[in-house]
């Protein structure tokens, strides 16, 4: 999978613009592929000006055409891409240090809408607004002008971004508060959110923001075992859910689940499982 991240970070050809490590520009698609496994170690906001493109995480898929937003939480997703049009978007990768301190200057001193659950979405859309769209048109200005804004004004305008989504959106404005609570990404929500993409362990680590041994280490303590031992169970059981609860063919079962080589799967499934994935089919 492609570290999207890291690509719009270290590529000049972009018009962008970065604060410490959050992140901001245009963007026009270069990948030519109809599909393609992309994550970012921060969370991301997309404002899509042309073409069309969809996003799927573990939770659902979300068809985005010129004038949506949706945010997107740090992880992994499978991106479906369209080539009647070019596809450019305004990216806003947002780091949870900026998010934690816009909280903390507005918390109190603001009515925030509330919301129960913080932690049961990967992504999620953004109703369109006059100050979300006078926003992005002013961000336009920034992205197309020769200078680089200073960077006062530059974390003025993401923090201006953060509080319209904050007064706007009650599951977003209770998973800013959730962030506040720690200084690092929840081990066990970046794993049951992302188990099912696969993802080196490497780059499971740089989403719960940690080095590799650190969270090999975490990951034992969490969860009892290695991070190897636990995906090739857990993606074991989640595609024998799939078998059992859906039409999709093995291929296609193998896939969903973080399989990449369809041998290796029919293996580990049939060594945990008992049963064949074909035999699995025939029982269910």
């Amino acid at each position: 999978m492609l570290n999207f991240y890291q690509i719009v970070k270290d590529n000049l050809h972009f018009n962008r613009f970065q604060f410490r490590d959050t992140v901001c520009l245009e963007y026009t698609c270069p990948i030519d592929a109809e599909q393609v496994g992309i994550f970012s170690r921060n969370d991301y906001l997309v404002y899509v000006l042309s073409g069309k493109k969809t996003y799927k995480t573990v939770n659902g898929e979300w068809t985005l055409v010129p004038g949506q937003t949706l945010y997107l939480k740090k992880g992994a997703e499978v991106i479906h891409q369209y080539f009647d049009d070019a596809y450019c978007m305004l990216g806003f990768f947002l780091s949870d240090e900026l998010i934690r301190e816009t909280y903390a200057e507005i918390r109190g001193t603001m009515q925030l809408p509330k919301s129960e659950d913080p932690h049961s979405f990967t992504a999620t859309p953004v109703a369109n607004s006059e100050y979300l769209e006078g926003f992005f048109h002013s961000m336009l200005n920034y992205f197309r002008g020769k200078d680089r804004p200073p960077d006062q004004i530059l974390v003025l305008k993401l923090k201006e971004l953060l509080i319209t989504l904050m007064s706007s959106d009650p599951r977003l404005t209770a998973y800013f508060s959730s962030l506040t609570e720690s200084g690092r990404p929840s081990l066990q929500q970046i794993m049951e959110k992302n188990f099912c993409f696969n993802l080196r362990l490497e780059d499971y680590a740089e989403l719960t923001h940690r080095s590799l041994s650190t969270f090999k280490r975490d990951f034992q303590q969490v969860f009892n075992e290695s991070p190897g031992k636990w995906l090739l169970k857990r993606r074991v059981h989640h595609a024998a859910n799939l078998i059992a609860n859906s039409d999709l063919n093995l291929t296609q079962v193998a896939f969903e689940s973080g399989f990449e080589d369809l041998s290796h799967f029919s293996r580990s499934f049939k060594n945990h499982m008992g049963y064949s994935p074909s035999e699995y089919k025939k029982h269910c």
